[in-house]
């Protein structure tokens, strides 16, 4: 394999790495600790080997301007993976605001992919979109999308850093995945107020009735009835949540090539 590769071509090989292996550091499904660091660091090297077939570059030199190379590469594969991320999360959002309005608050679990905690609802809506984003061959569209990095960023090109559009795309993107997870939690959390409402009418009207007592098993029990109703308004909720996460993908690959 490696008589294959020139020796003068090594130095755009080892960008190509560097992209690539950057992108599993921050992408999603790929970078949970679930998934083995030595299968990270294989694929890594095998889908850099066959990129590399696939990119029309110079040979370079290992000089200075080469390491302002690396550091750009790497950049592009962890800012990248890790919009993606972001976007990703807002599924996590939404289960943290209607963990606040069932009471499930305190009662966090520990996130075997990411080590961090996360809500229980949170939880719950994660492993069914990561579920749906394998049944939809999603983790190839991520992979895909890593492979075409390369037409809109060639690994000669630098980026241009300090960019307003790309600031202003990363902070709509921001703003964009919190508007996601208030769609995905304003179901049920609808539906928790209206309940508030009709606890405060009760406690009021019927003082010798304890509502804290009544109040907390009956939220709970709406929000589970409700969340049966909604799965299927969530599955399209997270069809576009990923639509719009390949769409930011592609958009800031398209700003770090100089495309407006």
């Amino acid at each position: 394999m490696l008589d294959m590769i020139d020796i003068n071509s090594f130095p755009v090989f080892l960008l190509i790495l560097v992209r690539v292996a950057a992108f599993f550091v921050t992408l999603p499904l790929f970078s949970y600790r679930t998934v083995p660091a030595h299968f990270k660091i294989g694929i890594s090297f095998f889908l850099a080997y066959i990129i590399f077939y696939t990119v029309d570059a110079p040979p370079l030199s290992m000089d200075g301007s080469f390491l302002l190379l690396i550091m750009k590469e790497a950049a592009i594969g962890l800012l990248i993976g890790l919009l993606a991320y972001i976007i990703i999360s807002a599924v996590q959002i939404a289960g943290g605001f209607i963990d606040f309005q069932m009471g499930f608050a305190i009662a966090n679990v520990m996130d075997p992919q990411t080590g961090a905690q996360s809500p229980l609802t949170g939880q719950y809506f994660n492993i069914i979109a990561l579920l749906f984003l394998l049944s939809v061959d999603g983790h190839h569209l991520l992979i895909d999308g890593m492979v075409n990095s390369f037409q809109f960023v060639p690994v000669t090109s630098f980026i241009p850093i300090g960019s307003e559009s790309i600031v202003g795309f990363v902070i709509d993107a921001f703003n964009q995945m919190f508007l996601i997870a208030f769609q995905i939690s304003i179901p049920i959390v609808g539906c928790l107020f209206l309940v508030d409402v009709a606890l405060g009418i009760v406690a009021r009207t019927v003082p010798q009735l304890n509502v804290f007592v009544v109040g907390l098993p009956l939220k709970i029990g709406v929000s589970f009835i409700v969340l049966i109703f909604f799965m299927g308004l969530y599955i399209v909720l997270v069809k576009n949540l990923f639509g719009y996460m390949f769409n930011v993908m592609r958009g800031l690959m398209q700003l770090f090539g100089g495309l407006n």
